[in-house]
């Protein structure tokens, strides 16, 4: 993942979750608040989708959007499902669980997008958890829960990016 980042422009992340209503823009939203913070905007850019289309054209879930407000991100994105362009368009692509990854390999066009697939929680410091779970059967709790993983796994996700990106004497 190093040398892609330091030979590119603008590095690419999209985050994955089922149907693009809760983790994937919450992750989102936490990524691109922590690249603005860090004064990374014209180096990383952030997207996210659904691996169905069940919600394609929706806001997040309301739910999700409040506890997230209340955090200080905007849930702004707008549900779209995973394509076969993200797989060439993307330098990362991100799953919330092991179903996602599944079914993001399946759907993964050839080997070397298949290598671009990674979990959330590979990035997370606090190993409490194995995967990102999917609020939206939950109390308030668990969307609490997913923004705290989230919180963790995208500061440390960016730290690592950071790194590279300050390693390439390029740049």
């Amino acid at each position: 993942m190093k040398e892609s980042m330091d030979k590119k422009e603008k590095y690419k992340i999209l985050f994955v979750c089922l149907g693009n209503i809760c983790r994937s823009p919450s992750a989102e939203a936490v990524m691109k608040k922590l690249i603005h913070d860090a004064g990374l905007d014209d180096r990383i850019k952030v997207d996210s989708a659904g691996i169905i289309g069940y919600h394609a054209g929706e806001k997040a879930d309301p739910r999700m959007r409040s506890h997230a407000a209340r955090r200080g991100y905007k849930l702004d994105s707008i549900s779209r499902p995973v394509c076969t362009e993200d797989f060439f368009d993307f330098d990362l692509i991100i799953g919330m669980d092991h179903r996602n990854i599944d079914d993001l390999k399946r759907k993964a066009p050839d080997l070397e997008s298949v290598e671009k697939i990674h979990q959330m929680t590979e990035y997370s410091r606090n190993k409490l958890y194995d995967h990102v779970p999917d609020p939206y059967y939950s109390g308030a709790e668990g969307f609490e829960l997913v923004l705290d993983l989230l919180e963790d796994a995208c500061a440390e996700l960016l730290e690592f990016m950071n790194l590279s990106l300050s390693s390439n004497p390029d740049n």
